[in-house]
């Protein structure tokens, strides 16, 4: 057995003998802890619970979901943890197994596998199985909130009421969001109206907001983009005269940019039109670093580079703009 899978073993069978500790150790906190695998659920958990839950997020700024491997430190983590919530859908593949043992013994919630409904996922190509970055699409992923508000309820039941509001009240922001991405992509000429990233991140954003889109690699980042894949994208580029393309924060740019490259070759001058958050969000601490400000600032790029106008933000974001001096007039 490889050594890195000895030690994750061996954290395994610690945190199983852990876990006969852990209703003492939940009684000496004031507050329930929830573990999230990607920053976008831990979001979405944090505004829910309020003060009622403590949630963090296991995989921080730029880290790739699709390839992370649980450290013995993880699975520590995932035993203090009174909770567990995972987004599904095969995006934290590689994580199967520990959160696969995980629920033999705690709550531990797939939130997107039961807060979507499956005639609204979308099928990955190449026998994937479904694409699971849903959070593009901020309708979709609003759903989330009453999900884990319920889910929630086993580790804070005296919360309940609070909880339910604090849903409510984040769909109704999630809802505005939703309205502006897509008011503000319709600023793009229609011509221009095409999304090149570094890998098919973008479908759910794509239907939800009219922009056709295009990833260099697939739907996950586990195999290269082979040489075939950049002339078919580079082609594409210089046939529909694309003026920017985007790098993305967790995967390498070198194949955004020899997209660039290869449609320079071909007379097309394209630019990288900046950098999108994709499978994690920025850092903490910052606009980007909340689910809210991960979709706006994506969508500020894009319609930028593209050759739009951000439409000016809706009064019901106002209080997120103002706790990160986002202005809410046009900018």
């Amino acid at each position: 057995m490889p050594s890195n899978l000895r030690r994750l073993a061996a954290a395994l069978a610690g945190a199983a003998l852990g876990g006969l500790l852990s209703g003492a150790a939940a009684q000496a906190d004031e507050k329930p802890r929830a573990i999230t695998t990607v920053g976008m659920i831990a979001d979405v958990a944090q505004n829910v619970a309020a003060e009622c839950v403590a949630s963090e997020a296991l995989m921080g700024p730029g880290v790739d979901p699709h390839l992370y491997q649980a450290s013995a430190g993880d699975v520590h983590a995932f035993d203090r943890a009174d909770i567990i919530l995972y987004s599904g859908y095969a995006l934290e593949g590689q994580l199967g197994d520990v959160l696969e043992r995980f629920a033999r013994r705690k709550p531990t919630v797939a939130v997107s596998e039961q807060a979507i409904d499956p005639s609204e996922l979308i099928g990955a190509p190449g026998g994937h199985g479904i694409d699971p970055h849903l959070w593009m699409d901020a309708s979709l992923w609003a759903r989330l909130a009453p999900t884990i508000a319920e889910a929630f309820l086993e580790v804070a039941p005296d919360c309940s009421a609070a909880m339910q509001a604090n849903a409510a009240a984040y769909q109704a922001q999630l809802a505005a969001l939703h309205d502006w991405v897509k008011t503000s992509i319709a600023t793009i000429p229609e011509r221009q109206r095409i999304l090149v990233t570094a890998h098919d991140a973008f479908a759910y954003y794509g239907r939800a907001y009219g922009i056709e889109v295009t990833g260099i690699q697939g739907i996950s980042t586990e195999a290269e983009a082979s040489v075939a894949d950049i002339r078919n994208v580079a082609q594409l580029v210089v046939d529909r005269k694309v003026p920017a393309i985007f790098v993305e924060s967790t995967i390498n740019p070198r194949t955004v940019q020899a997209i660039v490259d290869a449609a320079r070759q071909k007379g097309q001058e394209v630019q990288i039109g900046g950098q999108l958050y994709s499978d994690a969000m920025g850092e903490p601490g910052t606009a980007g670093g909340t689910y809210l400000g991960m979709i706006f600032e994506n969508t500020r790029t894009i319609v930028e580079a593209l050759g739009g106008e951000p439409a000016p933000l809706p009064g019901a974001l106002k209080p997120w703009a103002d706790k990160w001096n986002v202005d809410v007039a046009q900018r």
